[in-house]
């Protein structure tokens, strides 16, 4: 790691840090991967069976990373049925879950989630939480940038929602018609809400799609956080620097 990459040598040099949630700050990446399996799972066999067709099930290894990890929950969902050459209507964000729409299939998926973390609650990375903290007490402006439409619950259940001055997330990117992660709509608008230009900034990720929008966005810094053992694949789409934890850019 190069030592200019490390924490002590922001600021002066950026003025705001751009966090995502799931997978960096706390550990819910893994429920968004079991659901998004689970719910595909489900709608594939019922599919299958209905068609007379094979049973392909969805891949946490390769499915979740490529089409869904990290983006809006119905750009997930149309990204990966067009990687199966599924064709649904789009439908509409109030379609019930039962239904055979885009929408429908995010919806499910979303209840999902909320009922897990409701039983299971949400656990955190204390290298990413003391990081945040350093990065507030050297006066470095802060954002959470994330796909997920429950970024503010999450971040109340985990007390660290004052720690952000901005919330860029779901609700908000559809409320501002922002396009989702890999495009740096998102990432920008943060950015411009914190007064802040993208060279100044530095974006943090752990998702495929994340780290290709800080790139796509001209961020002063991408780091990648790799929590599955392959770094290369960060590096290879845009990351600067790559680390297992955001510890060891303290060090």
């Amino acid at each position: 790691m190069n030592d200019n990459t490390k924490f002590h040598a922001w600021p002066g040099k950026f003025d705001a840090v751009l966090f995502d949630l799931d997978g960096v700050l706390t550990a819910t990446a893994a429920i968004h991967a079991v659901c998004w399996k689970r719910m595909f799972d489900e709608f594939l066999k019922r599919r299958a069976l209905r068609l007379g067709e094979s049973y392909h099930p969805f891949d946490l290894d390769t499915d979740y990373k490529r089409y869904v990890d990290g983006k809006l929950r119905y750009d997930g969902v149309r990204s990966f049925l067009e990687g199966r050459g599924i064709a649904l209507p789009q439908g509409a964000p109030a379609d019930l879950p039962e239904a055979e729409t885009v929408c429908a299939l995010g919806n499910r998926k979303d209840a999902m989630v909320k009922e897990v973390l409701e039983t299971q609650g949400v656990g955190v990375f204390q290298g990413s939480l003391e990081l945040l903290r350093r990065v507030r007490q050297a006066g470095l402006k802060t954002a959470v940038v994330s796909a997920s439409k429950n970024c503010q619950a999450v971040l109340q259940a985990v007390g660290i929602e004052e720690l952000f001055e901005i919330r860029m997330d779901g609700i908000e990117a559809g409320r501002l018609g922002l396009a989702g992660k890999p495009a740096p709509d998102t990432f920008l608008k943060a950015a411009e809400l914190l007064s802040v230009p993208p060279a100044r900034a530095v974006v943090i990720e752990d998702a495929i799609s994340g780290v290709q929008a800080g790139r796509a966005g001209g961020f002063g810094l991408v780091v990648g956080i790799d929590r599955d053992g392959n770094p290369e694949e960060l590096q290879k789409i845009g990351a600067d620097v790559v680390v297992r934890d955001l510890a060891e850019l303290l060090e």
